[in-house]
């Protein structure tokens, strides 16, 4: 499979097929997942970042189960929008996953995801710094995707 377009993932869905969303950190993968309309995402959960093929696994059987026909990887673009060492790691990392998997992928940036969900999370959900560790990667994952869907929806 291939790294695609967004515009051209979204496109090439078959009718009711969902978009997994996914924030690779170092330690752990936040996992979101559209609706079958493609307008709204939602934190799915989190996986341990480990083996590629472990993950990958993982990732599979997500999208047979939730009826997903692409993935949406978060590319962590640095604040000038160049590509740094994160970024291409990240690149790498989802063109292996999609050739693992099987899955098309479409790059997004997701500069400053986690810092906009862990603003969130400090005002509005009061959480501890060690409970929004735990959230942090599925809600940033979930914004990362809901972004992704706004935008390609234009």
């Amino acid at each position: 499979m291939a790294i695609i377009n967004l515009k051209d993932l979204r496109a090439a869905l078959p009718r009711h097929a969902r978009l997994i969303g996914l924030d690779p950190g170092a330690k752990v993968i936040g996992v979101a997942l559209s609706d079958v309309t493609l307008m709204l995402a939602s934190a799915y959960g989190a996986l341990k970042r480990g083996k590629l093929a472990a993950n990958a696994a993982e990732i599979v059987a997500i999208a047979r189960k939730e009826g997903a026909g692409g993935i949406v990887v978060g590319l962590p673009l640095s604040m000038d929008g160049s590509m740094g060492p994160a970024a291409q790691a990240a690149k790498d990392w989802a063109r292996s996953l999609s050739d693992a998997t099987g899955i098309d992928v479409a790059l997004f940036d997701e500069r400053l995801s986690s810092a906009a969900v862990n603003r969130m999370l400090v005002s509005e959900a009061d959480l501890t710094r060690a409970k929004r560790a735990v959230a942090v990667d599925r809600a940033a994952a979930a914004y990362m995707l809901q972004t992704a869907l706004d935008v390609s929806r234009h």
